[in-house]
């Protein structure tokens, strides 16, 4: 499957995995590129210390081409920006905010740059700001959404029109169909984090995992839209934000009830009832007892997209 993505990022199929707060460290970074896609560490859950850690670990396990996810919204993105230049990583997925912001910055040093974008709109600017290639992530996706609640089969096809940059989908991508379905309609490539998550080698407490392999539909619902819309899992934390929202909470009452640490405490240590739970709404189609190998993804994706490729063309 060569095409701009693969070129662009010198990787041997056009996958990528997303950079996930308490998932995406080195080992699933690693693995990822190992397996001929493109690992994305998680910085919006690291320190610039531990950034680098993980870069040197990331390093030493594998030598394929692999990146980092930076949320411009950190605060210290600029340290985390610094690091990632100290140490000569090849490719930048931002997120959060404006690629104008580092775009510039990040070429000058020889770095590639994706932004993540949930509109049309947002897409044109990336191309303005040079990016070369853009992420277009539906309402699916778990975490973080965007405003517009558009859903990734709407918005792939007007991204498309409205730009020329290579072309990542994301949000509810998880099996070879959805790959040549997202194809048919202008991507180049996928960018999976739920489908990631739940792997061996994600840095996710296992607890987190079996109770999102174990999601049905209807599990997780799209909440905090006063402050910056979130897919979650049922659950204590879900339920507390749900029932204060329906109440009318204010956007500072609803951050008393999050306070620090929710996603950590649920995702990272497994607190499945006081902490926040983050998945897309494809994990119910996830089933299994354990969580699977990296390697074991990426032959399900591709044995997936060859025989839907083959039932829709007969070759």
């Amino acid at each position: 499957m060569s095409n701009r993505i693969t070129q662009l990022f010198g990787i041997e199929h056009p996958i990528v995995a997303g950079g996930m707060v308490w998932c995406s460290g080195w080992r699933l970074a690693s693995a990822v590129s190992e397996a001929g896609g493109l690992g994305l560490l998680g910085a919006g859950s690291m320190t610039a210390e531990v950034l680098r850690e993980h870069i040197v670990k990331c390093r030493q396990a594998t030598g394929k081409p692999f990146g980092v996810n930076v949320p411009l919204m950190k605060p210290d993105a600029p340290e985390l920006m610094q690091v990632i230049a100290e140490e000569h990583v090849p490719v930048v997925f931002t997120s959060a905010g404006s690629p104008k912001k580092w775009t510039a910055w990040l070429h000058e040093r020889g770095i590639k740059v994706a932004h993540v974008v949930a509109s049309s709109t947002f897409a044109t600017k990336c191309e303005q700001a040079g990016v070369d290639a853009v992420v277009a992530e539906g309402f699916e996706a778990g975490g973080h959404n965007g405003r517009e609640e558009t859903t990734t089969l709407c918005l792939i096809p007007a991204v498309r029109r409205a730009t020329s940059l290579p072309l990542i989908a994301a949000g509810g991508i998880a099996t070879g169909e959805a790959m040549l379905a997202v194809e048919a309609l202008g991507a180049e490539g996928v960018q999976m984090g739920t489908r990631f998550a739940l792997t061996a080698e994600s840095s996710a407490h296992e607890a987190f995992k079996q109770r999102c392999l174990a999601l049905d539909e209807g599990d997780t619902k799209l909440l905090l839209r006063k402050l910056s819309p979130t897919r979650l899992v049922r659950g204590g934390f879900f339920d507390a934000i749900e029932q204060a929202e329906n109440a009318g909470a204010s956007a500072d009452e609803l951050l008393g009830i999050i306070g620090t640490g929710k996603s950590r405490l649920g995702i990272f240590e497994g607190d499945l009832e006081h902490g926040e739970l983050e998945i897309g709404q494809v994990a119910s189609l996830l089933k299994g007892s354990e969580p699977p190998t990296v390697q074991q993804v990426f032959d399900e994706l591709l044995d997936g997209y060859r025989q839907a490729k083959t039932r829709l063309t007969g070759c």
